[in-house]
């Protein structure tokens, strides 16, 4: 892959799991947004925005020049982020499924 095919991926990668992991974090803050599976869709965005965030910086550190990624490093907090509050709420509602 030549240098600028790598930045033009990594930027894509980096700004896809952005979004995802903005929308998800919208969805944390908002629940009400989303009444049925709303914890679901939110662990989805969250390590979508993981895998994304993650595979963009092993693109950046492989293939680019002096890479920063601070921007996909942020998308990677982000997505933690996400998971760990979606998770909180998937787990509460297994629970519950699981002691009537």
């Amino acid at each position: 892959m030549s240098a600028d095919s790598a930045r033009r991926t990594v930027r894509i990668l980096t700004w896809i799991g952005l979004a995802t992991g903005v929308i998800g974090g919208l969805l944390v803050a908002f629940p009400k947004v989303l009444p049925v599976g709303g914890p679901w869709v939110q662990l989805t965005l969250g390590v979508a925005t993981l895998v994304l965030a993650f595979r963009a910086r092993k693109t950046g550190i492989a293939e680019v020049e002096g890479f920063d990624g601070r921007l996909s490093l942020f998308a990677a907090l982000l997505g933690f982020l996400v998971v760990f509050f979606a998770g909180q709420v998937a787990f509460g509602i297994l629970v519950a499924v699981a002691n009537p």
